[in-house]
């Protein structure tokens, strides 16, 4: 018989964690104090925005909060770092998605402004290199899935071979939709059904805007936002994120979505045999990674980092451990 294991629970049974779940106050958006600017910014991937919020309620150094989260959604701009001392770090383009986020803390690195530190990223690295090295540190694992609209057309459960067909634009009557332009989640989405990340139009029109060049009606959703869905389509989406939004521990912005069931395993569980499971990753420098002195150090590396011995709290925002816990704070995956 497979183990199987809860998305929101490492030891304990789903109904007990669920209940405890349930009772958390929402995850705070854009740090707002005490420090209102923190040590450690980083922002980009939606899919870890609230965990990642949540953790920095609980990471501190000698006292004092060090990690400042920004969501990937919100006001247009943000600010880092106290502009009376870094005026540099005013009024940044917030980053929305995991490769905005990585792209943020590449120009911050290259400028060597101080504004980001690290950056949430759903994705693995993939081919991606850089002028400066920096580390995906994997910390938790989410299982992704698709959703569509409970009062909608398309079946709940499908065979990862249907999903793969319907995002090949071979299902004329179900209208994939694939999420935002610089989603880790589209990234991995795109990795799971066999597409490349950097396909042109032409390939794969269903999954492109008319406005550039597709077929998709609109635009493209953002992650993890099943309001705009519509009857005829399918989105991927965490079920680590969606069991946060269902339980308040993050905006809900389900809308009338449902979770899909992949081959006849039910998303909220992990285990070897189901296709989607991921690994989510934050994003700091390779120099800061190999710097044990380091505050980045502390935080992020090794299975001792503050974030790896924060499971409780991993696990009550809906993520899961890590299938080998031994890997978590890895800092093996450098660009």
């Amino acid at each position: 018989m497979k183990t199987r294991k809860s998305l929101i629970a490492a030891v304990a049974g789903a109904g007990v964690l669920s209940l405890a779940l349930a009772t958390l106050p929402l995850a705070q958006a854009d740090p707002t104090g005490p420090p209102t600017y923190r040590k450690l910014a980083g922002g980009g991937s939606d899919t870890t925005q609230s965990l990642m919020n949540a953790l920095a309620e609980i990471v501190v150094d000698n006292g004092e909060k060090v990690l400042g989260s920004y969501d990937a959604i919100g006001t247009p701009t943000i600010t880092t770092k106290d502009p009376a001392a870094n005026a540099k770090c005013k009024d940044i383009t917030r980053p929305n998605g995991s490769t905005a986020g990585r792209d943020a803390l590449q120009r911050s690195l290259a400028a060597n402004d101080g504004c980001f530190q690290w950056a949430r990223s759903s994705s693995s690295r993939g081919s991606y290199t850089s002028a400066i090295s920096m580390a995906w540190v994997p910390f938790a694992t989410d299982a992704l899935t698709f959703a569509v609209r409970a009062d909608g057309d398309v079946p709940r459960e499908l065979t990862k071979a249907q999903l793969v067909a319907i995002f090949k634009c071979e299902v004329p009557s179900i209208q994939p939709a694939l999420v935002q332009v610089g989603s880790g989640t589209r990234n991995s989405w795109l990795d799971y059904v066999g597409i490349p990340r950097d396909f042109q139009p032409s390939q794969y029109p269903c999954l492109v805007p008319q406005k550039d060049g597709g077929t998709f009606p609109g635009n493209l959703p953002q992650e993890h936002d099943g309001r705009e869905l519509k009857k005829n389509q399918v989105m991927p989406y965490s079920a680590a994120v969606y069991q946060a939004q269902l339980y308040g521990t993050a905006p809900d912005r389900r809308g009338r979505a449902v979770l899909g069931v992949v081959d006849g395993i039910v998303p909220t569980i992990i285990n070897t045999s189901f296709s989607g499971v991921r690994q989510v990753f934050n994003i700091i420098p390779t120099s800061k990674a190999t710097d044990t002195s380091s505050l980045e150090y502390k935080v992020f590396v090794g299975k001792d980092s503050l974030i790896c011995k924060a499971k409780p709290q991993i696990n009550l925002q809906g993520f899961g451990d890590l299938v080998d816990p031994s890997k978590c704070g890895d800092t093996s995956s450098r660009s």
